[in-house]
Protein backbone atom coordinates (compact mmCIF):
# COMPACT_ATOMS: atom_id res chain seq x y z
CA UNK A 1 0.00 0.00 0.00
CA UNK A 2 2.23 2.67 -0.91
CA UNK A 3 0.45 4.82 -3.39
CA UNK A 4 2.49 6.64 -5.95
CA UNK A 5 1.86 10.31 -6.45
CA UNK A 6 0.53 10.40 -9.99
CA UNK A 7 0.14 14.10 -10.48
CA UNK A 8 0.91 15.09 -14.05
CA UNK A 9 4.14 16.98 -14.45
CA UNK A 10 3.97 20.11 -16.52
CA UNK A 11 6.64 21.10 -18.97
CA UNK A 12 8.32 24.16 -17.48
CA UNK A 13 10.85 24.58 -20.26
CA UNK A 14 8.40 26.49 -22.49
CA UNK A 15 8.78 30.23 -22.17
CA UNK A 16 6.03 32.79 -22.59
CA UNK A 17 6.92 35.19 -25.41
CA UNK A 18 7.27 38.83 -24.37
CA UNK A 19 4.47 41.22 -25.20
CA UNK A 20 4.54 45.02 -25.13
CA UNK A 21 2.06 45.07 -22.23
CA UNK A 22 4.21 42.72 -20.15
CA UNK A 23 7.29 44.83 -20.92
CA UNK A 24 5.61 48.09 -19.93
CA UNK A 25 4.24 46.51 -16.75
CA UNK A 26 7.68 45.21 -15.82
CA UNK A 27 9.24 48.57 -16.63
CA UNK A 28 6.75 50.36 -14.39
CA UNK A 29 7.42 47.95 -11.54
CA UNK A 30 11.19 48.19 -11.97
CA UNK A 31 11.04 51.97 -12.30
CA UNK A 32 8.98 52.17 -9.12
CA UNK A 33 11.50 50.09 -7.23
CA UNK A 34 14.31 52.19 -8.67
CA UNK A 35 12.62 55.40 -7.54
CA UNK A 36 12.02 53.92 -4.07
CA UNK A 37 15.68 52.94 -3.81
CA UNK A 38 16.73 56.41 -5.01
CA UNK A 39 14.61 58.00 -2.28
CA UNK A 40 16.13 55.61 0.25
CA UNK A 41 19.63 56.48 -0.94
CA UNK A 42 18.98 60.21 -0.56
CA UNK A 43 17.57 59.66 2.94
CA UNK A 44 20.56 57.54 3.97
CA UNK A 45 23.08 60.03 2.56
CA UNK A 46 21.30 62.93 4.28
CA UNK A 47 21.28 61.06 7.59
CA UNK A 48 24.97 60.24 7.29
CA UNK A 49 25.77 63.86 6.41
CA UNK A 50 23.88 65.30 9.39
CA UNK A 51 25.39 62.86 11.92
CA UNK A 52 29.17 62.99 11.75
CA UNK A 53 31.37 60.38 13.38
CA UNK A 54 32.54 61.60 16.80
CA UNK A 55 35.84 59.99 17.62
CA UNK A 56 39.46 60.95 18.17
CA UNK A 57 40.67 57.60 16.87
CA UNK A 58 41.61 57.86 13.16
CA UNK A 59 40.95 54.13 12.66
CA UNK A 60 37.33 54.53 13.81
CA UNK A 61 36.81 57.52 11.53
CA UNK A 62 38.30 55.66 8.54
CA UNK A 63 36.26 52.49 9.09
CA UNK A 64 33.09 54.51 9.74
CA UNK A 65 33.48 56.53 6.56
CA UNK A 66 34.24 53.35 4.58
CA UNK A 67 31.09 51.65 5.91
CA UNK A 68 28.98 54.71 5.12
CA UNK A 69 30.41 54.86 1.61
CA UNK A 70 29.70 51.16 1.08
CA UNK A 71 26.11 51.48 2.29
CA UNK A 72 25.35 54.43 0.02
CA UNK A 73 27.22 52.73 -2.86
CA UNK A 74 25.25 49.47 -2.59
CA UNK A 75 21.93 51.33 -2.55
CA UNK A 76 23.09 53.45 -5.51
CA UNK A 77 24.05 50.28 -7.39
CA UNK A 78 20.57 48.83 -6.79
CA UNK A 79 19.02 52.09 -7.96
CA UNK A 80 21.06 52.03 -11.15
CA UNK A 81 20.25 48.40 -11.89
CA UNK A 82 16.51 48.89 -11.47
CA UNK A 83 16.67 52.06 -13.58
CA UNK A 84 18.55 50.31 -16.39
CA UNK A 85 16.13 47.38 -16.32
CA UNK A 86 13.21 49.79 -16.62
CA UNK A 87 14.81 51.55 -19.59
CA UNK A 88 15.64 48.21 -21.24
CA UNK A 89 12.10 46.91 -20.83
CA UNK A 90 10.67 50.10 -22.31
CA UNK A 91 13.04 49.78 -25.26
CA UNK A 92 11.96 46.15 -25.72
CA UNK A 93 8.30 47.21 -25.66
CA UNK A 94 8.99 49.79 -28.39
CA UNK A 95 10.88 47.20 -30.44
CA UNK A 96 8.04 44.68 -30.13
CA UNK A 97 5.49 47.32 -31.14
CA UNK A 98 7.55 48.26 -34.19
CA UNK A 99 7.89 44.59 -35.15
CA UNK A 100 4.14 44.11 -34.88
CA UNK A 101 3.46 47.19 -37.00
CA UNK A 102 6.02 46.22 -39.66
CA UNK A 103 5.04 42.56 -39.79
CA UNK A 104 4.44 41.66 -43.46
CA UNK A 105 0.93 40.64 -44.31
CA UNK A 106 0.64 36.96 -45.18
CA UNK A 107 -0.08 36.38 -48.85
CA UNK A 108 -2.55 33.63 -49.62
CA UNK A 109 -1.06 31.38 -52.28
CA UNK A 110 -3.41 29.39 -54.53
CA UNK A 111 -3.88 25.85 -53.28
CA UNK A 112 -3.42 22.75 -55.37
CA UNK A 113 -6.69 20.92 -55.92
CA UNK A 114 -5.24 17.44 -55.39
CA UNK A 115 -3.14 17.97 -52.24
CA UNK A 116 -4.57 21.12 -50.69
CA UNK A 117 -1.03 22.42 -50.17
CA UNK A 118 -0.20 25.96 -51.17
CA UNK A 119 2.26 26.13 -53.97
CA UNK A 120 3.86 28.90 -55.95
CA UNK A 121 3.10 29.20 -59.62
CA UNK A 122 6.00 28.35 -61.91
CA UNK A 123 5.00 30.49 -64.86
CA UNK A 124 8.17 31.58 -66.58
CA UNK A 125 8.49 34.05 -69.39
CA UNK A 126 10.54 32.68 -72.27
Amino acid sequence: MSELNTTPQTDTSGQVPPTPLRCVTGAAFSGGLGFAMYSLMIAIATTFATKPIHSNNPMVVNIGSAVRTLVVGVVALGTGIFGLVAVGLLALAVQLLLQQLNKPKSINLPRSKDTGIAEESTNELS
